[in-house]
């Protein structure tokens, strides 16, 4: 949040920059300067970026599951109803906001009992900024977390989450 309790949100600057400076060009074999816009644009969807933060947060110790309680048992019967469609589990507790050349994410998971959240946070974070920078070249402004519960070892499970080995 900024000084004035605004969310930062990704910038739509309209041109792409090495540096932070003048939009990069680069010469053609006779010379000519080429803008990168002329030769086409690179457009990634929200979907993209949600996948992408989805299963790099699901690859850190102490995260049970994404989504609330709520989202997870609606979702785990949308999936069981043939053509139910309907965000897939990859990309459930993940909203992104994709401009241009940022992004924005917001993430909401289910850590397991007896970790410690503050530690977790940070490593979903982490793995999340790197993954989708690294794929996408956009840059991560924010990743927001929000714990929505916590998977006690005696509890039943909702649906199994599906977990990369």
């Amino acid at each position: 949040m900024t000084e004035t309790g605004e969310r930062n949100r990704p910038q739509s600057t309209g041109h792409e920059t090495a540096g932070g400076g003048e939009p990069s060009t680069r010469r053609t074999s006779i010379g000519k300067r080429v803008e990168p816009a002329v030769r086409g644009r690179t457009t990634i969807a929200d979907g993209v970026v949600e996948k992408i933060a989805g299963l790099a947060a699901r690859d850190v110790v102490g995260v049970h599951a994404m989504g609330s309680g709520i989202s997870r048992t609606f979702g785990a019967v949308r999936d069981r109803v043939p053509g139910g469609g309907g965000r897939s589990s990859v990309t459930r507790g993940v909203k992104a906001e994709v401009g241009e050349v940022q992004t924005a994410l917001d993430l909401e998971i289910v850590v397991d009992y007896g970790v410690a959240i503050a530690d977790v946070a940070s490593d979903v974070r982490e793995n999340v900024v790197a993954a989708v920078e690294r794929m996408t070249g956009l840059e991560v402004v924010e990743v927001n977390i929000a714990v929505s519960d916590v998977k006690l070892p005696d509890e039943e499970e909702d649906e199994p989450e599906q977990r990369l080995q």
